[in-house]
């Protein structure tokens, strides 16, 4: 009988491929850019079709982008600032403290 293994472990194991690790951490920057504009779009009370008509998008568009769908372009992340009143700011930080 085999052993059997905690999903901690078979996630680990499935992310040791240098190209799952890849896919992963890009999945995981969709998501975390998505989610920073759904925040940021909600505090205020906008709505995704207003947010789509600011930036001159679809609302749909605008829905996968938030659900980390899609991986947007350093101008669209501009747009999306301008849109909701912010500037856009681009980082680098250690690895030891990335999420």
């Amino acid at each position: 009988m085999s052993e059997r293994r905690s999903w901690n472990e078979l996630r680990d194991a499935a992310l040791a491929s240098p190209e799952a690790r890849e896919a992963y951490d890009a999945a995981r920057i969709r998501f975390e850019l998505g989610r920073a504009v759904r925040e940021r779009r909600d505090a205020p009370g906008m709505t995704q079709a207003q947010l789509a008509h600011a930036t001159g998008m679809q609302q749909p568009a605008v829905a996968r982008f938030e659900a980390g769908g899609t991986m947007p372009t350093l101008p669209l992340l501009e747009r999306f600032a301008v849109a909701l009143g912010m500037r856009l700011h681009v980082g680098f930080e250690p690895l030891d403290r990335a999420g």
